[in-house]
C-alpha cells in the first residue's frame, strides 16, 4: 500500500478526532519557557481557547494517533467494520507537527487520542512516548491531554500522568447495559477500575513529599471522561445520575457529553442532518447547575415525566417556572443559595449583588447594571421600588422568556 503523505494523514486523523469532546485544557500547572530551557507555555488558569460554532475547543492540535481500531463499537465511525479511510501517524510525525503548529501560533497544546492498534499496551506506549519526547527531548511546556486506553498497563498510565497535564478515559455510554449492547469488547468494570486508579494516583501525588516539601507532578489537570448521548435509549435523568456518581466516585474535573447521530456505512454519504447538539447543550447546562449552583439531579428533571430535559428552554428557567411559589426573591435579603436559582443570575452576578447590597439597597436599575440578562431576571425578583406583580403567574411568561424562533436561511449550508 503506498505511503500516505503527511498532509493527508493530518486531514484524516484530525477529522476523525472531532467526535472526541474531551478537549478542555483548564487545570494545567503554570509553566513558561522563559523560566526554563524549552519551548511553549501554559497558564495556571488554563490556556486561551477559541471555539467552533458548536462550542468545541479548537485551540489544541486535536488528532488521533490512528483511526485503525481492533474494536467494533456500533456508535463509532472508526470501528473495525467501518469502511472509512485509515491512516496512522508515526511517533516522530506527531511530535514534529505539534512543535511546528505551536511555533506558528496555531495551537497552544496537544490533545491526543487513538484507536486501539494490536493491543492497548502498544497503543498507550506510543502515546506516552510522544508526550515524553515533547517534554523531555524538546522541552515543550505547552498543554498536553492524553486519552488513556482501557486495559493498558498501570506503568504506562503512570508514565502518561508524569508527562500529561490531563488524562481521561471514556466511559463510553451512560449504562453498563448500553456498553454491553453496543461495545461488547469493552468492559465497564475495567474502565471504572482504571478511573479509580487514576484518582488514587492523582491524590497521592497532590500531597507534598517529606523530602522535597513539594508536590510530585502527575496529571495536574486531573481526569475527565466522555459519554455518548443518544446512541441508546437512556434518558437525561439517568445520564445526569451517572454523571453525579462519576463526579463523586472519581473526583472528575469534567464529564463531556457527545451528541450521537446515526453513522451509516462509509460507502454511503453521511446524512444531511446535524447531530442533536441541543440535547448535548442542555445536558451541559444541567451538569453545570449540579456542580456549581447547588441543584440536585432530581430537582432538574422533576417536572419532566419522561426524564428528558426541555429542549426549548434552559434547565434553570424550566425549574423556576415549575416552582413559581418560591419566587419572587428579594435581591436585598435572599441568601446566596437562593439567588443562584434565579434564571439569568450567574455566580459572578450573585457575588456582586451580595457585595453591593452591604452598602445600600439595590434598585432594579442597579441589578440591571450588574446583570446583562435583566429581562429574564425581572419576573423572578423584588428590588427597592420594584415588584413583578402578577406577571410571575401569567400563562404567557414561558413564551415571553423562551428564545425566539429563528428564521431559516435558504442559503445556509
Amino acid at each position: 500500500m503506498p505511503a500516505i503523505p503527511l498532509r493527508e494523514k493530518l486531514s484524516i486523523l484530525a477529522d476523525a478526532a472531532k467526535y472526541d469532546a474531551s478537549c478542555a485544557s483548564s487545570g494545567a500547572a503554570g509553566r513558561h519557557s522563559l523560566k526554563s530551557k524549552g519551548i511553549g507555555s501554559t497558564e495556571g488558569s488554563g490556556i486561551c481557547h477559541s471555539y467552533a460554532p458548536d462550542g468545541r475547543c479548537i485551540s489544541l492540535l486535536k488528532i488521533l494517533l490512528t483511526n485503525f481500531c481492533i474494536y467494533d463499537c456500533a456508535y463509532c465511525i472508526n470501528r473495525s467494520s467501518s469502511n472509512v479511510r485509515r491512516a496512522r501517524f508515526a511517533i516522530d510525525e506527531v511530535v514534529q507537527l505539534t512543535l511546528d503548529f505551536y511555533k506558528r501560533n496555531y495551537i497552544e497544546g496537544l490533545f491526543l487520542s487513538s484507536g486501539v492498534i494490536r493491543s492497548p499496551d502498544e497503543t498507550m506506549g506510543e502515546m506516552v512516548e510522544i508526550a515524553r519526547r515533547l517534554r523531555v527531548d524538546h522541552g515543550f511546556q505547552g498543554y498536553i491531554h492524553l486519552k488513556t486506553i482501557p486495559e493498558a498497563a498501570a506503568e504506562l498510565i503512570e508514565q502518561a500522568g508524569i508527562h500529561a497535564d490531563r488524562l481521561s478515559i471514556n466511559v463510553e455510554l451512560p449504562t453498563d447495559e448500553g456498553v454491553e449492547q453496543l461495545a461488547p469488547q469493552k468492559r465497564p468494570a475495567g474502565i471504572r477500575r482504571q478511573m479509580a486508579g487514576l484518582r488514587s494516583k492523582i491524590e497521592e501525588n497532590a500531597e507534598p513529599t517529606l523530602q522535597t516539601r513539594r508536590k510530585k507532578r502527575f496529571a495536574p489537570g486531573g481526569q475527565s471522561t466522555q459519554m455518548i448521548v443518544g446512541a441508546d435509549a437512556t434518558n437525561d435523568a439517568d445520564i445526569l445520575g451517572t454523571s453525579a456518581r462519576l463526579y463523586g466516585s472519581y473526583r472528575l474535573r469534567r464529564v463531556y457529553y457527545s451528541a450521537f447521530s446515526p453513522i451509516p456505512d462509509a460507502s454511503a454519504a453521511l446524512p444531511a442532518m446535524k447531530p442533536p447538539l441541543m440535547r448535548e447543550h442542555r445536558l451541559y447546562q444541567a451538569d453545570w447547575l449540579m456542580r456549581f449552583y447547588g441543584f440536585d439531579r432530581a430537582e432538574i428533571v422533576a417536572g419532566r415525566p419522561d426524564g428528558m430535559l426541555d429542549l426549548a428552554i434552559d434547565p434553570k428557567l424550566s425549574w423556576a417556572l415549575d416552582n413559581r411559589g418560591l419566587f419572587p426573591l428579594d435581591v436585598n435579603r435572599a441568601s446566596r443559595e437562593m439567588l443562584l436559582r434565579v434564571p439569568g443570575f450567574g455566580t459572578r452576578t450573585v457575588d456582586r449583588i451580595l457585595q453591593s447590597r452591604r452598602h445600600r439597597s439595590l434598585r432594579l436599575e442597579d441589578v440591571g447594571r450588574i446583570c446583562p440578562a435583566i429581562a429574564k431576571v425581572r419576573p423572578f425578583i423584588v428590588a427597592e421600588g420594584w415588584s413583578p406583580g402578577a406577571s410571575l403567574d401569567g400563562e404567557k411568561l414561558r413564551g415571553q422568556l423562551a428564545p425566539r424562533p429563528a428564521q431559516l436561511d435558504l442559503f445556509a449550508a
